[in-house]
């Protein structure tokens, strides 16, 4: 596991990794890698952001580590839980012990300082349970942590996430303290659900990832998919371009690019005619109202 040397080192590495950046994304990448700070990358649904995390953690030898943010998530889902039934087996088998503790004890109050006084016994780090933002940080391996879709999950939540974020380690009440054994390299993404605080804003670097250039995703297609014909993949990139310029309720991502060149591929097709976007336009558009307001322009989106 080795630091990205510079942003032509990081752009390498990335596109080794099955990611072709822009030059903005490997800036991105080389800078929250050496300034070992967290990367906040926001745009549209389907434009990379969580497989620039992956391809991130593949390029520096990290384990990648995720979490999938969702409305209500807190930090026991987040963060740890007491493994409570091990806790109580724990009890059952010291039973005994725990019987010759309270020996000789006057009083009821007396009884219960003496269990007290072995708490540090039944809340160690033998009974937590890791969630993703813990395991990133006691991981013995350094970890690539993303924090998927920070704008699904409340407020609140973002606010737990500013101690992990500024100091790299949680506060475990019964433990205190627990700090990174490596500095995980963060990555939170978020498609605008909502609007992020000010203060998980300013503890981050920046990244927007928008729809790529019809070069850049011509180039990825290729990568992808190099069994497909040059042509049907000129055509295909071309047409998601003119989509993307309508107003569609879901205008197709990356993927939808990749699975719809594939399976014109899988049809045989060196070329991209009228009927065959005809036939396939539910591939690439998701939504009927979408396929509805495409079909008039079968004829453009043909087209090279």
């Amino acid at each position: 596991m080795t630091s990205f040397s510079d942003i032509a080192n990081a752009s390498e590495r990335l596109a080794g990794a099955g990611y072709l950046p822009s030059k903005d994304i490997a800036t991105a990448a080389f800078l929250l890698d050496r300034l070992e700070k967290p990367a906040l990358i926001e745009g549209p649904a389907g434009v990379g952001k969580t497989e620039f995390a992956r391809a991130l953690s593949v390029a520096l030898g990290r384990e990648l580590v995720r979490l999938q943010c969702y409305e209500g998530l807190d930090e026991s889902k987040a963060l740890y839980e007491w493994e409570y039934a091990k806790q109580l087996l724990y009890t059952q088998l010291l039973k005994d012990k725990i019987g010759e503790l309270m020996q000789g004890a006057g009083s009821v109050k007396e009884a219960a300082d003496r269990v007290a006084a072995s708490d540090a016994v039944f809340f160690s780090e033998r009974f937590l349970l890791p969630r993703p933002i813990l395991k990133a940080l006691v991981s013995d391996k350094p970890t690539v942590l993303l924090i998927d879709e920070i704008d699904k999950a409340d407020p609140e939540f973002e606010a737990f996430l500013l101690e992990v974020l500024a100091d790299n380690a949680v506060t475990v009440p019964e433990l205190g303290t627990i700090k990174a054994k490596h500095i995980p390299r963060v990555v939170l993404t978020s498609n605008a659900a909502r609007e992020l605080s000010d203060a998980l804003k300013r503890r981050c670097l920046h990244l927007y990832i928008d729809y790529p250039t019809k070069d850049r995703e011509l180039a990825i297609v290729r990568s992808r998919l190099p069994g497909v014909a040059e042509k049907l993949a000129e055509q295909v990139v071309n047409a998601v371009s003119k989509l993307r310029k309508m107003e569609l309720k879901k205008a197709p991502s990356i993927a939808e690019t990749l699975d719809w060149a594939q399976a014109l591929a899988l049809l045989n097709a060196d070329t991209l005619s009228p009927e065959l976007v005809a036939q396939t336009l539910n591939l690439v558009l998701k939504h009927e109202a979408d396929v509805d307001k495409a079909k008039p322009h079968l004829h453009s989106l043909a087209m090279p």
